[in-house]
């Protein structure tokens, strides 16, 4: 009577086992011919984009600014999301099953981590670095030059490569067996509340004081740039005062202030909408994760998941866009890089004049090892110590415009 007893409770046993394993799960065909479509369009733009950026900066002379070396390392960190975040999901979204193994699993984690933690601090060096050169001009001369940014930008990436080294021990490939086969999973090594301190720890070192200080500096930036503007140089300063009392020379010095003056606020427009856009698109998968912190069943909605990544994705795609939209220079590049500048007789250069002329000549018999700076960047040509004779012909100083 035992015998048979303990015979039906294993069949009874096996029978539940049965019910409980399920079919693997797929997702719907919509949602699967959405993802793979919109992952191909930010990634084929966003990835075209940013190395075009890195390209522009590199092999164009005039381009290599403090500010711009901030802009190749935040291309590179947005590269590395695009790729090690946005291609894998194509195969997430078709297989619902991770295929590219253990080590696959560590070394894409840790590389979507690494992309995003510098990118978020390439944004706040960048920041900090305007407000050094729109509220400090005269210390911005000798801090904010291209060595010292290329300094920072190694520190940012040493410091986010240490700290990304985490996600190699906390990360581990999980088999979960179905009827129809084993679907396989890159996850946790313990439970998900284990990790709480460390999501907060990102939340707040990568997106909470990022903005808090961009907020500030900007706020700072804004009052001194647009509400109470300065001259962009001493020289400008010095004939202001010289020829304030004459009207006809005071009118030129207008316009040669003009165009430094432009040209701030044209980069600091610019970089202001980049980090605008990095908060309100960062903003659903940051709320997310802090909501679900709280909730025994966490919000896993697929589309909400599709939008949060999208969004992700679009902010590491969208820069170089930005860039051409609101910077003469770097559409000028772009152009040139493609092979599609127009021609002379459709577009005269508005640089062709011998005053310029003579300064891009006294540039080219600089030393090598000459370290351009802030002011230089603004300006658009280095200071030289050489006297430059004027004549009354009236010259825009706008294409001399940064970034």
């Amino acid at each position: 009577m035992e015998n048979r007893t303990s015979g039906i409770e294993l069949f009874n046993n096996s029978m539940n086992q049965t019910v409980e394993m399920s079919r693997m799960p797929q997702n719907p065909l919509e949602y699967q011919i959405v993802t793979v479509l919109l992952v191909l369009l930010i990634c084929g733009v966003g990835i075209a984009g940013n190395v075009m950026v890195v390209l522009v900066v590199l092999k164009t002379k005039h381009m290599r600014t403090p500010t711009n070396c901030y802009l190749v390392s935040l291309a590179i960190a947005d590269l590395i999301v695009l790729l090690a975040a946005g291609l894998p999901n194509i195969t997430e979204s078709v297989v619902a099953s991770w295929v590219y193994g253990y080590v696959g699993c560590l070394c894409i984690t840790y590389l979507q981590y690494l992309g995003i933690n510098a990118s978020s601090c390439s944004i706040t060096a960048f920041t900090i670095e305007r407000y050094i050169a729109i509220c400090h001009p005269i210390k911005a001369q000798f801090i904010c030059t291209v060595s010292r940014a290329k300094k920072i930008i190694a520190f940012v990436w040493a410091f986010t490569s240490v700290y990304c080294v985490m996600w190699f021990f906390l990360l581990d490939i999980k088999q979960i067996p179905h009827v129809n086969g084993i679907q396989v999973v890159c996850d946790y090594r313990v439970s998900r509340n284990h990790y709480l301190p460390i999501y907060f720890l990102d939340f707040t070192i990568f997106y909470v004081i990022p903005l808090f200080v961009a907020t500030v500096l900007y706020g700072l930036i804004a009052r001194i740039l647009f509400l109470n503007p300065i001259p962009s140089t001493p020289q400008d300063t010095a004939n202001n005062s010289i020829h304030r009392g004459r009207s006809s020379d005071s009118k030129m010095s207008c316009r040669r202030n003009k165009g430094p003056q432009s040209s701030r606020k044209q980069v600091t427009k610019m970089l202001a909408v980049v980090v605008i856009l990095f908060a309100l698109l960062w903003m659903p998968y940051r709320t997310l994760v802090v909501v679900n912190s709280f909730m025994n069943t966490p919000y896993l909605n697929t589309w909400f998941l599709l939008f949060c990544r999208m969004s992700i994705y679009l902010n590491s795609a969208i820069n170089p866009v930005i860039y051409n939209l609101m910077s003469q220079k770097f559409r000028a590049a772009f152009k040139k890089l493609c092979k599609c500048k127009q021609s002379r007789a459709e577009k005269p250069s508005a640089y062709n004049v011998p005053v310029y002329y003579s300064v891009m000549k006294d540039m080219s018999h600089e030393s090598p090892d000459h370290d351009l700076t802030e002011q230089e960047d603004i300006n658009g040509y280095p200071i030289s110590n050489k006297k430059l004779h004027f004549d009354n012909t009236c010259c825009d100083t706008n294409t001399f415009s940064v970034a």
